[in-house]
């Protein structure tokens, strides 16, 4: 244990209380004989109160009460011959244990794998689970970084929906936070004033410290917890929460090391790496040989925000900077982020850094995620925002573009369940994440209203949380919606040109207003050429177009291989195309042209 500034560590059990010794450097440690799994312990430091293990494996009765001592070599593995999660190829599917069933738990998550493996998903990314107070949440004020929420399950439950995963050829990766720990429940402080930084802020308060006096343990602390999740739950790699609030002035930046870390843990499995990063920065992804990070991907918001304003046509607050044309989202597709250190004008700054080096798989790209669905007056899906034709068309550009998909719970079967922010905080402190959250929502004109601030959901009403809950009979119910994304997702498989994800290059062009077409270059001596035309306005009669990527290859004619308006999608059907007679795209329509000889 490391506690500095404290003269006795004594370890109470319910039997006997035992003092470590003073190691030297802050560190205290002992032997405890005859403790075995299922032990209850806190610590005392000095004359003060009992507190939870910083590191503990599990907290059965939340962040203020015992630990637990668990035994992390007692499940039974069966994913010995797994290869782990390569960044290409890869299908994500962001999912919230507690929501995602009615039940709510790791078991009963499990029992939906092989539904996720057939739909086509190849990793699950899990929403935080680090201990939290109250009894629902999100994840993202976890306060025990090492003990999975007791709401889900207990450690093992977690190690089962991973190996069940594992035997289904599902990768798992989770959502950490390493920017700040939450408001309740958090111990650390009492241990050492050190965890936290005297000289960097987050949006969420004091950062984690990773570069200043005593921060040496604190960066061994994360570093560990990262390698834990891989070690000790066989997960996949991570989801890093707003790395741009993980603040480190060090030789090594903490995230470098992490990623060190994590990879060495992992031995002769493949780990995959996201970032969420606000602010774009390039270099997270870039190996240390260049002066990178080397994680492997980074959450793409410039291509949600690009989709969802040519889905909605609504463009304020931070939309506001987008205006959902063909050529941003073809610029999307072929570059990644839109901003690369242009202004921004809703921030009046510069926004990103250069990418023009990163590969497409590079970059995650959604058009629905936990914060964007909720980062809204209802928490409404993007089906229930715009029309059906144009819905279908701008998911078929998700899941077929070069870069790696991601899928929100429910959006492959257009949930009608909302997703809103709840957490089970005590009364005063409700009261000011009610507060702070309606002011958050006030950035978009059109929830600053009185009248929308009212009807904004409470956090910590229990019917908030009941609400996001899926109802995962809407497969069946939506069925049109459903086989869209599964044979979409079919498509990105089996199909040469889009499993190899533009290895032959992608290019694009903008055929009308609200029109563009991109071309899959295939590779070999005969390729196998696709065309993906996308017409989010009305009909379109081209005729002739002078646009090269419309030409077929030598000895060859374009045909019609799908259409996002086939009557199985719910669609009004596709009429008989023949570009060699002239190109006629039809509207709010996504269509896939092969070469036909």
């Amino acid at each position: 244990m490391w506690a500095p500034r404290v003269t006795q560590v004594l370890v109470a059990l319910a039997d006997r209380r035992i003092r470590l010794d003073d190691e030297g450097g802050g560190y205290h440690a002992g032997t405890v004989p005859d403790v075995g799994a299922g032990a209850l312990y806190t610590y005392q430091l000095d004359d003060g109160p009992s507190c939870p293990d910083p590191a503990s494996r599990f907290q059965p009765a939340g962040p203020h009460g015992p630990s637990e001592v668990i035994d992390p070599g007692s499940f039974s593995w069966t994913d010995v011959q797994w290869p782990g999660v390569a960044r290409e190829g890869q299908v994500l599917y962001e999912l919230h244990v507690g929501t995602f069933t009615a039940a709510g738990t790791w078991e009963a998550a499990s029992q939906e794998l092989p539904e996720l493996a057939r739909a086509g998903i190849t990793v699950v990314e899990v929403m935080p689970v680090a201990d939290f107070v109250g009894d629902f949440g999100w994840g993202y004020d976890g306060v025990n970084l090492f003990s999975p929420t007791r709401l889900y399950g207990r450690p093992d439950d977690f190690r089962a929906f991973a190996d069940r995963a594992h035997a289904l050829g599902v990768g798992v990766i989770l959502d950490v936070v390493y920017n700040h720990l939450g408001p309740d429940g958090n111990y650390l402080g009492q241990f050492a004033s050190e965890y936290f930084s005297a000289r960097h802020r987050t949006d969420w308060g004091s950062a984690l410290n990773f570069d200043d006096a005593g921060s040496g343990p604190v960066r061994e602390f994360i570093v560990a917890n990262a390698g834990y999740w891989i070690a000790e739950f066989h997960l996949d790699g991570l989801r890093l929460d707003a790395t741009q609030d993980i603040h480190d002035d060090s030789p090594e930046h903490i995230l470098s090391a992490l990623a060190r870390h994590v990879r060495e843990k992992a031995g002769r499995r493949r780990v995959f790496l996201v970032a969420e990063n606000e602010t774009q920065d390039a270099r997270l992804v870039r190996p240390v040989a260049a002066g990178g990070y080397d994680l492997d991907a980074l959450w793409n918001d410039d291509f949600h925000h690009t989709a969802m304003v040519a889905l909605t046509g609504r463009a304020e607050a931070y939309y506001s900077d987008y205006a959902g044309t063909p050529q941003e989202l073809i610029s999307a597709v072929k570059r990644g982020y839109l901003y690369q250190g242009q202004r921004y004008a809703w921030q009046n700054k510069p926004r990103g850094t250069p990418a023009w080096d990163l590969g497409p798989t590079s970059f995650v790209n959604f058009i629905q995620n936990h914060d964007q669905v909720a980062n809204s007056l209802a928490g409404l899906r993007g089906h229930q925002l715009s029309g059906p034709g144009r819905y279908r068309a701008l998911t078929a550009l998700l899941l077929l573009g070069p870069a790696t998909p991601m899928l929100f719970q429910g959006q492959e079967f257009a949930a009608s369940s909302p997703f809103l922010f709840f957490a089970d905080f005590p009364p005063d402190l409700a009261k000011m994440v009610r507060a702070g959250r309606a002011a958050l929502l006030a950035q978009f004109p059109s929830i600053a209203s009185r009248a929308a601030q009212a009807a904004l959901p409470d956090p910590a009403d229990r019917l908030t949380f009941e609400r996001s809950k899926l109802d995962l009979s809407e497969r069946k119910r939506h069925g049109a919606h459903y086989a869209l994304h599964v044979d979409l997702l079919r498509l990105r498989r089996e199909d040469r040109v889009f499993r190899e994800q533009g290895a032959g290059g992608v290019d694009g062009a903008v055929l009308g207003a609200e029109a563009l077409v991109l071309r899959f270059f295939g590779l070999g001596l005969d390729p196998e050429d696709r065309l993906l035309c996308i017409n989010l306005g009305r009909d379109l009669n081209l005729g002739g177009v002078a646009e090269p990527l419309l030409a077929p290859p030598p000895g060859a004619r374009w045909g019609v291989l799908w259409s996002s308006e086939a009557v199985l999608y719910g669609g009004a059907g596709t009429p008989d195309l023949d570009p060699a007679e002239g190109w006629r795209l039809p509207g709010h329509a996504a269509l896939v042209f092969g070469p036909v000889r």
